[in-house]
């Protein structure tokens, strides 16, 4: 009995993370998952859509999500392991405040931008490689590639339920 192939996509275009083989292309695929999950639920929504809040007294909107993990990843992988003194990508270092001149297409740009420059870092280093925390409240502890990959996996996961919750709201679009 021959076992099927699984496909490489998903049929929405998302990657299918690796199920078996070393550790860093695993967990590289997941993070690739989680990112293109992130660009789904925005998929098909106008400035204005993205711009709704889930519910009160939350202000959490799918664009601030997209501007969050844009300095998510500037965060961890420029200035936390590549060491880089860079400014925070927009106005404030979360992320989540809006500007009425900035639209998704800017937004999602400027966060592929980051997933880039993020990639060509992590190119350079093994797992075992490390950097060293800039915030407070933990600034100056080391942390290793492998726990940077794991800790983005589950910042993405744990934003991709928010927008499962944002895109339902706005149009009724479920799962995935």
């Amino acid at each position: 009995m021959t076992t099927p192939q699984t496909p490489h996509t998903l049929p929405d275009g998302r990657p299918i993370p690796a199920m078996t083989g070393p550790e860093r292309p695993m967990l590289e695929s997941w993070l690739d998952f989680h990112r293109a999950t992130l660009e789904l639920k925005c998929r098909g929504l106008d400035d204005a859509q993205v711009r709704l809040a889930s519910a009160e007294p939350s202000a959490l909107t799918l664009l601030g999500l997209v501007q969050h993990l844009a300095e998510v990843e500037r965060n961890w992988f420029q200035r936390v392991l590549g060491g880089l003194d860079v400014p925070p990508v927009f106005e404030e270092e979360t992320g989540y405040a809006l500007d009425p001149e900035r639209g998704l297409a800017e937004a999602l740009a400027v966060w592929r931008a980051e997933v880039a420059r993020g990639r060509e870092l992590l190119a350079e280093r093994d797992l075992e490689d490390t950097g060293r925390i800039v915030d407070e409240p933990l600034a100056g502890v080391e942390v290793s590639v492998r726990w940077v990959l794991i800790h983005l996996v589950e910042e993405y996961a744990r934003h991709n339920g928010h927008a499962d919750i944002l895109r339902e709201r706005i149009d009724g679009t479920t799962g995935a």
